[in-house]
């Protein structure tokens, strides 16, 4: 194994060199921002046209859209397929890469759903004790703030 170059973390482990800092942050900060994920669910199982992926996420603007859908191709998750007729049509399609990775997501979507309450419920805690006790969290006044949560039938 060799050790760190150029502020890279440089792994011969497995065969192979990794330039990047770490492959799951790279890959979390592709896919892990407000879009891709809802892109790639809209592309589940069909090609898209642009202005059906467009009125399918709500909320995506012309130009998020088309950064994202770049930046999925870019990344090997979307093939963009572009046809030479008048007008142009350009379809978007899920990868073999874009598909293996539904799986997880769906994992990761029903891990979601199952503890989103408990989540929120935390935050709640959280922002609770830390009004109480000016900004420093824990102690007694994190079991105040349970109470007060649990009370108020959050």
């Amino acid at each position: 194994m060799r050790e760190k170059t150029a502020g890279a973390a440089t792994r011969e482990s497995f065969g192979f060199v990794f330039e990047q800092p770490c492959p799951v942050r790279d890959i979390l900060d592709r896919i892990g921002d407000q879009w891709s994920l809802l892109t790639l669910e809209a592309l589940n199982g069909r090609t898209r046209r642009f202005n059906e992926l467009l009125r399918d996420i709500e909320d995506i603007s012309k130009q998020m859209l088309s950064k994202t859908l770049k930046r999925l191709e870019q990344d090997g998750f979307v093939r963009r397929t572009v046809f030479a007729e008048v007008p142009p049509r350009v379809e978007y399609a899920l990868t073999g890469l874009g598909c293996s990775f539904l799986e997880p997501l769906k994992h990761l979507v029903g891990w979601a759903d199952a503890h989103h309450k408990d989540i929120v419920l935390a935050r709640r805690r959280y922002t609770a004790a830390d009004g109480q006790t000016g900004g420093q969290t824990g102690g007694q006044a994190g079991g105040q703030a349970d109470a007060m949560v649990d009370e108020a039938g959050a």
